[in-house]
C-alpha cells in the first residue's frame, strides 16, 4: 500500500503543472554605488503628468492642478496627448530638439518630449487596477513608438530592424515614474 501511495505521489509531481506568476516587463536601471548620493530629481511642473489610483479603483489623471476622475478606457488617450503636446500647449510638456544617427549614415532631427508620467497609489490600490493602468501606459508609449515608427520608416515599431527600433526608442522614451518626483514650477 505504502508503494503504490508513493508512486502516485511520483506520478503526480511530474505530471502536474506549476503556474508560474508573471509579471510587469520593466527595464530597471543599474543600482547607484553604494558610496554616491541620491539625488532628488527636479521636473517642472509641465512636464509631469500624474496618475492616481485609490483603493476603490477610480483614476485622477493630468498635469499638475489639472487633474480629473477619467475612465480607464480614457487614459491612454490623455497619455498620448500629453507625450506628443501636438499643439505645443504651454500647460504640456516641453520638447527638446535631438538629433539622432540612423543606420544608413544620415542624421534625424525628432522634438524628443520632456514629460514625465508619475504613477501614484495609495496603499489599499488594487494589484488587478495597478496592472491595468499600468497596462494602460505602456500601451500609450507603444501606439506613440508605432506612430514615429510608420512616419520615419514606413513599418510599425516592433517590425522594424534593430538599429531603427533603437533610434525610435531614444526618441520616444518610456518614462513612467513610480517614485514621487519633487515639482519646480515654471
Amino acid at each position: 500500500m505504502a508503494d503504490i501511495a508513493f508512486l502516485l505521489l511520483i506520478f503526480f509531481l511530474v505530471a502536474t503543472t506549476m503556474n508560474v506568476d508573471t509579471g510587469l516587463v520593466r527595464m530597471l536601471p543599474p543600482l547607484a554605488p553604494e558610496n554616491q548620493k541620491q539625488e532628488d530629481v527636479k521636473v517642472k511642473e509641465r512636464n509631469l503628468f500624474l496618475v492616481l489610483v485609490s483603493g476603490n479603483g477610480s483614476i485622477m489623471a493630468g498635469t499638475s492642478g489639472n487633474q480629473e476622475v477619467i475612465d480607464l478606457r480614457l487614459l491612454k488617450d490623455r497619455t498620448k496627448e500629453f507625450i506628443l503636446n501636438p499643439m505645443d500647449d504651454e500647460t504640456l510638456p516641453e520638447k527638446t530638439e535631438k538629433e539622432f544617427d540612423l543606420p544608413d549614415g544620415s542624421k534625424w532631427v525628432y522634438p524628443v518630449s520632456e514629460g514625465i508620467v508619475s504613477l501614484q497609489t495609495t496603499r489599499d490600490t488594487n494589484y488587478q487596477d495597478y496592472i491595468k493602468v499600468q497596462n494602460e501606459l505602456t500601451r500609450a508609449f507603444n501606439e506613440v513608438r508605432d506612430e514615429v515608427s510608420m512616419r520615419k520608416f514606413n513599418a510599425k515599431f516592433a517590425e522594424l530592424p534593430e538599429e531603427q527600433r533603437d533610434v525610435v526608442a531614444k526618441a520616444i522614451q518610456v518614462r513612467i515614474s513610480e517614485a514621487e518626483p519633487r515639482v519646480i514650477k515654471k
